[in-house]
């Protein structure tokens, strides 16, 4: 059983614990999970099975969306709704227009700082674990992308955004630097993940709705087609069975191979072998699939 599950987590459970549950449920060996989801956290968490572990990498690198509640006026050490009151802003007035101005001030390619409490590692320990321990680490900056940021309600002290974003973005780092930019600073309360490449939450499945909820259930191959294709044959096809390098223009390739790093690789009958990466009109065999 190779297969991604379009998973929708509860708040309150960890990543990990969802992978878990879907592990027992399935009765398989190995699972994994394609980008974490806080346990504040709901939404759509990507869950792959045996063989369809090793594209959790190629699924993380996919754009998401997200809807988001912060609170104006609180300022948090984790950014968010569970760590410590830092600063307080009372009997603030903001309007409608200031705060779409403000937050269009965030969309385009910008640089951010992700959250002292957070799972990045540093010299192998995860951020958060340091700073449990009161050690200051310096955190450089990231450049993340934020395709659109949409207001959806304000409701003082409480205002609610859907966010278009690249991987790598930190949505209660969005929150904090919007609470700065409007001056009263803020804090995430809630946030769901609707949206990861194609994968809708709409289509997302509870532990309840699973098995029989097909729609939430993935081939490999199907959970890669954003990426192009590649048919190979006789003595190429062999050549990456090997785990050999194969010319770039020695296939029949379908889709645009110029906008993508890594192609789907096929036998000629269309059945998924692995994930080739293209380097210097090379294809070379990144990850080859025992199915």
């Amino acid at each position: 059983m190779n297969i991604i599950i379009n998973f929708n987590k509860d708040k309150g459970i960890t990543s990990y614990d969802a992978v878990a549950k879907i592990k027992k449920l399935f009765k398989v060996k190995k699972a994994g999970h394609a980008g974490t989801l806080d346990p504040l956290a709901m939404g759509i968490l990507l869950i792959c099975l045996n063989e369809a572990t090793k594209i959790t990498g190629y699924l993380s690198e996919l754009d998401k969306e997200y809807i988001a509640v912060m609170k104006l006026g609180e300022s948090t050490d984790t950014y968010d709704s569970e760590g410590k009151i830092i600063k307080v802003v009372a009997d603030f007035k903001l309007d409608i227009s200031e705060i779409n101005k403000t937050i269009k001030m965030f969309i385009g390619n910008i640089e951010q700082t992700p959250p002292i409490y957070s799972a990045i590692k540093i010299n192998g320990e995860p951020l958060y674990k340091l700073a449990r321990r009161g050690i200051e680490i310096e955190i450089k900056p990231r450049k993340v992308i934020i395709y659109k940021i949409e207001l959806l309600s304000f409701e003082p002290p409480f205002l609610s955004i859907n966010i278009l974003c690249s991987k790598g973005t930190y949505i209660r780092s969005l929150c904090n630097d919007i609470g700065n930019a409007l001056g009263v600073g803020a804090h995430l309360t809630s946030l769901k993940r609707t949206k990861i490449g194609d994968f809708k939450i709409e289509n997302s499945a509870k532990i309840d709705d699973l098995p029989q909820k097909i729609a939430s259930i993935h081939s490999i191959d199907d959970s890669l087609k954003h990426l192009p294709e590649v048919r190979l044959f006789d003595s190429e096809l062999q050549k990456v069975k090997n785990g050999n390098l194969v010319r770039e223009d020695v296939s029949h390739i379908f889709g645009n191979i110029t906008t993508s790093k890594y192609v789907r690789l096929k036998d000629p009958e269309g059945r998924i072998l692995g994930i080739g990466r293209i380097s210097g009109g090379w294809i070379k065999p990144e990850r080859l699939f025992n199915l």
